[in-house]
């Protein structure tokens, strides 16, 4: 069931991702191309030249597509960010999502509809009141509590608080996913330490490493307790997302533009199934239970269960360095070719093996996310238990995969 009210937006950072978020049950995926967005050298994002297939992907699956056009603008952007504009117009891109007011004017001038990103810190009526002159959505600073956001929807219906569209201004939130130790996201330090502006989309994340305090003057080291005081856990509404629909929360973000495929898939699966719950009345702390194991299992750094929405201070740190993900994903071999009417995949084992009952993920930019068990093996036509690298295997698909898509095999941890 999807509810055309409520969004589940969806990270896309290359078309591999862009087909996982579509087969997971997205409503709308944020994507960005060129250099003129927030994840420029995180994620493998796509050129103009793609806006085209994309856009046409997803008006197939009936999903919106959002252009992330959000980082501050200097003179010498103003001609490709007009230049991104006019092609997402051009293309049919449901909307951009930006921070700049040159980009937020010259969309408005164009007729492109506008979202307001959480990098202008929107935090109050009178600010979403100005910004609904140019947009139709407003992403609220991820610092304000659920009864903060809730009276900002209050007074967005009291006061009629319309955007270009002529309908009432809708509220979206980060969800899910990594949290910056700034205030909405707006950091320097990788600017001052590397002169790679975090403001820019070229953050190099500093914050997330291990750090001494050293007082200059006597050299003295402070000890603290957890090393990684800058690297927040990743935020988690999973478990009380029912509290975000009464609040009047339309759109729902995932982040994740520089995860992988299966990130982006499980994630997406998850918070859909956990909507759709609460559409259906079937939202249930059993059901929150699960679908938190699930996301364990994919990158992550610890998880903060509710977060500044709930009145939590930040203080819930990582901890360790990377991700704390409870199943290993391991890459193994690569598809050779896909055997339609007997549902059969080929498969050639480059650096690992494969046994009966193994779990495994196949991905690729056209076949998205497959995953599954292993039920029945062969190795060069014969029946197997295992098999070993430089094996060609086949195994049952019901899935059409594509020649070169990757296979991993996942491995649960032992110290998770």
């Amino acid at each position: 069931m999807k509810n055309t009210k409520l969004e589940i937006m969806v990270p896309a950072g290359s078309f591999e991702s862009l087909t996982a978020a579509l087969q997971a049950g997205a409503n709308s995926v944020y994507f960005g191309i060129e250099q003129l967005n927030m994840r420029a050298k995180a994620a493998n994002n796509f050129k103009i030249t793609d806006l085209q297939e994309v856009v046409k992907k997803c008006k197939k699956a009936r999903v919106k597509t959002y252009l992330t056009v959000n980082t501050i603008l200097y003179d010498h952007d103003l001609k490709l960010m007009k230049q991104i504009c006019d092609a997402a117009k051009a293309a049919g891109v449901t909307a951009i999502i930006a921070s700049d007011i040159a980009a937020i004017q010259y969309a408005h001038s164009i007729d492109l509809e506008v979202h307001i990103s959480t990098q202008l810190n929107v935090t109050n009526i009178e600010a979403v009141k100005f910004f609904a002159q140019f947009a139709d959505v407003v992403v609220l600073a991820r610092e304000l509590t659920l009864k903060q956001i809730q009276e900002i929807n209050r007074q967005i219906i009291e006061q009629d608080v319309r955007g270009p569209k002529g309908e009432l201004v809708k509220i979206e939130l980060f969800a899910h996913g990594a949290l910056c130790v700034a205030i909405s996201g707006k950091c320097y330090m990788s600017l001052a330490t590397s002169n790679s502006s975090a403001n820019r989309g070229a953050c190099l994340q500093n914050c997330r490493r291990s750090y001494k305090v050293i007082d200059e003057e006597t050299g003295t080291e402070l000890q603290i307790d957890n090393k990684y005081i800058m690297s927040p856990k990743d935020l988690c509404t999973i478990g009380f997302l029912d509290q975000l629909v009464d609040a009047g929360v339309s759109v729902f973000k995932l982040e994740g533009r520089g995860r992988s495929a299966d990130y982006v898939y499980t994630v997406t699966k998850t918070y859909r199934e956990a909507l759709d719950s609460i559409l259906n009345k079937k939202y249930s702390q059993k059901k929150i239970d699960g679908w938190i194991k699930d996301l364990e299992k994919v990158f992550n750094r610890g998880f903060w269960h509710g977060g500044y929405y709930l009145g939590k201070q930040l203080g819930e740190w990582s901890g360790v360095y990377g991700s704390q993900a409870k199943v290993e994903k391991t890459y193994i071999g690569r598809a050779k070719k896909y055997f339609p009417k007997v549902k059969i995949g080929e498969f050639k084992l480059d650096t690992g093996g494969l046994k009966l009952s193994d779990e495994y993920i196949i991905s690729g930019p056209s076949c998205g996310v497959i995953q599954g068990k292993v039920k029945s093996l062969y190795v060069d036509g014969e029946k197997s238990s295992q098999a070993i690298k430089g094996d060609l295997i086949t195994l049952p698909l019901d899935q059409k995969i594509y020649k070169n898509d990757k296979l991993f095999k996942l491995i649960a941890k032992t110290n998770a």
